[in-house]
This record gives structure tokens, C-alpha cells and sequence, in this order.
């Protein structure tokens, strides 16, 4: 749908923004809950190294099982979406994030942790892609900001997960997790809410939508096809590196500086936080000043500071993570709506590729960055992973496009008719 027409007709524009602003807001919410609810899976992981002797190469096989499931599935699910949308399909994923929850609490093996990981990871596979595709349809044409809010959400979510594990469940106990399956009843909720919302928009003689299949970027396939995979290359450096932090962080606290777990997990939260901060930052400022520069001063920006952070003392460590969180955040939402922007036709598929890229890199860098941990030493980790931002430079290849201002591409947000003329592009 188009939140300018209906509006222009009615008269009442502000409602309609408002209205669609609020989904927007739902499902930012409801990424909040579901990544508090993930992030308290590696936010374990020395409960769970502790209670059942895993190693390092074991504790990263968590995070690939849970990662991949949702990799492998994301990019699947959101090509369906574009074909045949399931309004409520938001509110079913998350039910398997649910039923992983209560397993995850009473697993008695590392078997049955990984089979919660892989009802996490589900969950995840199913929430992202569907997510991301109904916060563009609602974004009236201000895709970057709508990017960010949606998810700024999880990042937010990301950050809060290790502390309530810190406060809640390390003193609990791991049955404790079984509490936070609350959270997932209240997602299914709001999303219950979202998935009626999009029904209503998209039932009837004349359902709305909110894009048309048509580029305006004016790009051969070649280049689009070549920009994409720069862009993965970029997905591939930024994921990679933060699952050295996201995973393996409090053990290096602990290694290095001998400080204590909750200590450990606050400084984790911080890097989180940094992370939800740029998230939301990087989004508007795409939008303003082109996508492309914000990549860039995002990815290669980091360098000096991942270069430094395996060499200094505990307090610039809080800082220059704090740091690095920050400015390798803000060119998420730009990937992604770069990435969009570049094959408007597919965002279902496109969104559930690249989110499902990021978690399954994520948990290979992980689970081979465990293996790494365990041959070498846990410092080894840092001084590899410092180098990982030098990808960022292929970002010079990358075409300049999403710098039209927002007057001039409202339009193509609007309905069009089947036969509207190539020229359009």
C-alpha cells in the first residue's frame, strides 16, 4: 500500500502516517523481544561451558547450529513471502522461538542444547525476512529510517539479553530461562496485531501495496549482480568480526584481565548497546546522504580501532569496543536497504538472504573462531579478526545510488498500473 495516497484522499494525512508508523513500531517491538530472547543463548554460554564441559569448538557449534538454521532457511522463507504473503506467519515463527525457550531451560545434555538452538534459530528464520518486508511496505518511501527502527529493535534486545542473563538466570539457575517464554507470548500477540493489519491492506478488490518490481537505479545486471556480492563480502567482514565479540568477548575479559562473569557480561552489554545506538543512526543518515558513504565510513572506519583493541588495558578495551560497536553498526540498515534498493522486486528474498547470511556467517566464525580459541589461545582470536575490516575497501566499487531525494522517490511508492512503461526506471 501507499501511505501518501489514501492519505491525500482522505484529507488526513497525518492519521494515516501515524497508523503506519505504529506497525513499524509493533514489529521494532516485537524484534526486541526476539533477539532479548536469542541474545541469552551466547549471553550462557559459561553456564552452559561450566555445567557440561563443552570446549570452545562446542560452545561455537551452539551458535552455528542456531545461526544456520536460520540461515539456511531465511532466504526461503522470504521468497515465499514474496509470492504468496501469510499475514500471520510472524506469530507462528515465533512459537518455535517459544518451544526452543522451554528447552533450552531444561536441557540435560548438549544435544538437547543444540536442538533448542535450532528452535531459536527457526524462529529467527521466519521473524526477519517477513519483518523487514512489512517495515518497507510501511516505511513510505523513508526506507532507511524504517530499517533502522525495525532494527534497532533487536539491537536493543541483543544489548539487554546478556544483563537479564547476568541478573536473572546465572543466579537462577538454567531452569530460569523458561521465564522468558513470556516474552515470546507477548510477541505472538503484537504480531497476531501486525499480521491482521497487513491482511486488511492486502484484502479486497484492490489490495495496496507499497513498491512496485521495477528499478530506478538504472544498473545492468552485472553490476547489480556484482554489487551484491561486494555487499555479502561486507556482510561476510562485519559478521564475522562481531561474532568474535558477541561470543567470545567475556571469555577474553576473563582470560586477559581476570575480572568476574557479571563483570564480563556488562561490558558485553555495553558493546551491544553501541551496537543498537549506530543501528539508529546509520539508517536516517543513509537516507540523507547516500548509502554508500555510510557503508563506507562504517566498515573502514573501524580499522584503527579493531587494530588497536588487542593491545591496551581493560578501560580503553570498554572504550574501543564501545567505539567499534558504534561505527560498524551504522552501515547495517544501509546494507540492506542498498541491497533492496538494488533488486526492489525481491525484498522478501533479498532481506531473508542477507539476514540469513549475517546469522549463518556469524555462527561459522564462531564455531571456527572456537576452534582457533582452542589450538591457539583466545588473544589469537583478537589479533586475526583486527584485520577483517581491511574488506571494507571494496566498498570503492559500489555505484552511487538511493541518494534521490525523498519528494522525487515517493512516487515510485505509489500504485502503478501493470503496464506502466520501462521508461519509468
Amino acid at each position: 500500500m501507499s501511505t501518501s495516497a489514501p492519505a491525500e484522499r482522505g484529507g488526513s494525512r497525518g492519521v494515516t502516517e501515524a497508523a503506519v508508523f505504529s506497525i513499524i513500531m509493533a514489529l521494532g517491538f516485537s524484534h526486541f523481544l526476539n533477539d532479548t530472547m536469542q541474545s541469552l543463548v551466547p549471553a550462557l554460554y559459561p553456564m552452559f561451558k561450566s555445567n557440561y564441559g563443552l570446549s570452545f569448538a562446542e560452545v561455537g557449534l551452539i551458535t552455528l547450529v542456531m545461526q544456520v538454521t536460520s540461515s539456511l532457511l531465511q532466504p526461503v522463507v522470504g521468497l515465499m513471502a514474496d509470492y504468496k504473503p501469510q499475514p500471520f506467519s510472524l506469530a507462528a515463527g515465533m512459537a518455535a522461538t517459544f518451544a526452543g525457550l522451554l528447552l533450552l531451560a531444561h536441557a540435560g545434555s548438549i544435544h538437547v542444547l543444540l536442538l533448542a538452538a535450532a528452535m531459536v534459530g527457526m524462529g529467527s528464520a521466519v521473524f526477519h525476512p517477513e519483518a523487514s518486508r512489512v517495515a518497507r511496505m510501511a516505511s513510505g518511501g523513508r526506507h532507511g529510517l524504517a530499517q533502522s527502527l525495525f532494527q534497532v529493535g533487536g539491537n536493543v534486545g541483543s544489548a539487554i539479553g546478556p544483563v537479564l542473563a547476568a541478573f536473572i538466570v546465572v543466579p537462577h539457575g538454567q531452569r530460569s530461562v523458561a521465564w522468558f517464554s513470556g516474552a515470546a507470548l507477548l510477541a505472538m500477540t503484537v504480531l497476531f496485531g501486525v499480521g491482521s493489519w497487513y491482511r486488511r491492506e492486502h484484502s479486497g478488490p484492490t489490495p495496496r501495496r507499497t513498491h512496485v518490481a521495477v528499478a530506478v537505479h538504472g544498473l545492468s545486471q552485472r553490476k547489480v549482480a556484482w554489487s551484491l556480492v561486494i555487499l555479502l563480502a561486507l556482510i561476510f567482514s562485519k559478521s564475522f568480526y562481531q561474532a568474535s565479540l558477541t561470543s567470545y568477548y567475556i571469555f577474553y575479559l576473563i582470560h586477559k584481565f581476570g575480572i568476574s562473569v557479571a563483570n564480563a557480561q556488562i561490558h558485553l552489554f555495553a558493546f551491544l548497546a553501541a551496537i543498537a545506538v549506530g543501528t539508529l543512526i546509520g539508517g536516517p543518515l543513509g537516507d540523507r546522504i547516500g548509502r554508500k558513504y555510510v557503508i563506507w565510513g562504517s566498515i573502514v572506519g573501524v580499522i584503527p580501532f579493531t587494530m588497536a583493541l588487542p593491545y591496551v588495558g581493560l578501560f580503553w578495551t570498554g572504550i574501543l569496543t564501545v567505539v567499534i560497536g558504534l561505527v560498524l553498526a551504522s552501515a547495517t540498515a544501509s546494507i540492506i536497504v542498498y541491497a533492496l534498493d538494488l533488486v526492489p522486486g525481491k525484498i522478501g528474498m533479498i532481506s531473508g538472504l542477507f539476514f540469513g547470511l549475517s546469522f549463518g556467517l556469524a555462527g561459522v566464525g564462531a564455531a571456527a573462531l572456537g576452534r582457533l580459541a582452542d589450538a591457539t589461545s583466545i588473544d589469537t582470536v583478537y589479533h586475526l579478526c583486527a584485520f577483517l575490516p581491511l574488506l571494507g575497501l571494496l566498498t570503492a566499487f559500489l555505484p552511487n545510488i538511493g541518494r534521490t531525494p525523498p519528494a522525487e522517490r515517493r512516487p515510485a511508492d505509489r500504485p502503478v498500473a501493470a503496464t506502466a512503461p520501462a521508461a519509468a526506471a
